[in-house]
């Protein structure tokens, strides 16, 4: 670990204010739809990845793991002087809860010590350290397990999760990731009302109309 790394580690741990949450971006698409790595696009003159993982950076959250899979190699250099913790899929084309898998157990092996991860995409222009601060701020007032961003009614990532589900995450199958389980049992679960977070980045339409 380098001493910039550390640095921000530490003043991570500050500012969480107790619950030690770390964050698992997952950016392992092969973007299909759009044609061309979506992480590479760029928006206000960073890629999305770069500027998912800034905002992460910039949250009370630590560590961040970057998971990557289809186009890794192009991808990972531009991940070069950031301080996160960069793993790789080779189960990426599986679909998305191979990737939560794979950065759960990336966290966990990093630190045993986490209370919580907050799971997050790549392709959200409206991510942001702010929506991490009211998830967190949101599982601290209610108690609840689960905590998630609530768009298009229903409930999606970022999500963040404490421990317990740990077990859970590491074990998903399937394309549609932690789906279910953001969206099951109510009396475990908080919503924040984040519409903002519906835009996601799939098409080249969809790019179009965020960077005109």
């Amino acid at each position: 670990m380098t001493e910039t790394t550390e640095a921000v580690r530490q003043s991570r741990f500050t500012r969480s204010e107790n619950l030690r949450c770390g964050v698992v971006i997952l950016a392992a698409g092969a973007s299909i739809r759009m044609g061309t790595p979506k992480q590479l696009l760029e928006l206000g003159g960073k890629t999305l990845l770069v500027r998912t993982v800034e905002a992460a950076l910039a949250s009370s959250a630590w560590p961040v793991v970057v998971v990557l899979g289809a186009q890794a190699e192009k991808i990972r250099p531009t991940l070069a002087r950031l301080p996160v913790l960069v793993t790789e899929n080779a189960a990426w084309p599986e679909g998305m809860a191979s990737s939560i898998r794979e950065g759960v157990t990336t966290l966990q092996q990093f630190s045993r010590s986490l209370d919580a991860a907050l799971i997050a995409l790549c392709d959200q222009p409206a991510f942001s350290a702010d929506v991490i601060g009211q998830l967190i701020a949101a599982q601290r007032a209610t108690g609840r397990s689960i905590v998630a961003a609530h768009y298009g009614g229903r409930n999606g990532a970022p999500a963040l999760f404490l421990r317990e589900h740990f077990p859970t995450l590491t074990h998903l199958t399937g394309e549609e990731g932690a789906r279910e389980l953001l969206n099951g049992q109510p009396a475990r679960i908080a919503s924040v009302d984040l519409p903002a977070l519906a835009v996601d980045l799939d098409t080249p339409e969809d790019f179009a109309t965020q960077n005109p």
